[in-house]
């Protein structure tokens, strides 16, 4: 390293070098130590969720279930606590969906196919087999904070059809072109209404959080929808700019 010119106050040598400092990603070894932060810190939000919130979930909606039956068979409040439990059922489903994916948000592997096929691991047998995962084309290099946030899109998804579309199949397709990559998740489910399509399910943030994530990676994000025909999403990212791997020289 060469000396620095004399004469050059402190506060203009910390500039000079912020402006003449090697332009490169983070270390092999702070990323990985990155990425096991944030998965202690999810696993932590993950375990606080189902202490506390799930937990008391599950006793008010026994109780409910306990009163219920001390009612009479006839009692015009007993259809008002089936259709409450019916809520907390649905509500209890949803959370333990949120806790596995606090606790698999990191991609496990180095290929995205590979990454999918462990969150489809992970799934309950039946929507197991509703899922198929198609990769077409050799992998290419793509940097892990943009792999992470593809993955994290296709996953949400993935949840989203087998949450709401009532489908027989949900097909997820990867292809590798010479300079794009691209990421089709297809149902024939229920579709989606035009309403919520634009403005989303009230209280519910997925198809937004998708198009943020598929804006921040500069990715084009589309859906096309049916009514009772299906939806498929296609995720399209140029990778003329994810080609470069962490820590190699920039010319």
């Amino acid at each position: 390293m060469s000396p620095e010119p004399a004469g050059i106050p402190p506060l203009a040598q910390r500039i000079r070098g912020y402006f003449t400092q090697n332009d490169q990603h983070p270390s092999t070894h702070e990323q990985a130590l990155l990425a096991e932060e944030r998965r202690r810190e999810r696993a932590r939000i993950a375990r606080e969720l189902h202490d506390t919130l799930l937990q008391r979930l599950l006793s008010a909606s026994m109780q409910l279930q306990v009163a219920e039956g001390w009612l009479p068979h006839d009692s015009p409040a007993k259809p008002l606590l089936s259709r409450v439990r019916n809520l907390m059922r649905k509500g209890i489903a949803e959370g333990r969906a949120a806790l596995q994916g606090l606790r698999s948000a990191e991609i496990p592997s180095t290929t995205l196919d590979e990454a999918l096929s462990g969150f489809q691991d992970e799934l309950a047998p039946n929507d197991r087999a509703r899922l198929r995962i198609v990769k077409r084309g050799r992998p290419k290099p793509v940097e892990p904070a943009v792999l992470h946030q593809i993955y994290l899109i296709a996953r949400e998804a993935i949840l989203n059809s087998l949450r709401h579309s009532q489908a027989e199949k949900i097909e997820v397709e990867i292809q590798y072109a010479p300079r794009k990559l691209s990421v089709v998740v297809r149902d024939n489910g229920t579709g989606i209404e035009p309403q919520l399509l634009h403005s989303g399910r009230k209280a519910h943030w997925g198809l937004a959080v998708m198009r943020e994530r598929a804006a921040n990676i500069g990715a084009r994000l589309r859906i096309w929808t049916k009514l009772y025909v299906g939806t498929e999403l296609t995720l399209s990212l140029p990778l003329i700019h994810s080609e470069r791997l962490p820590g190699s020289a920039r010319k």
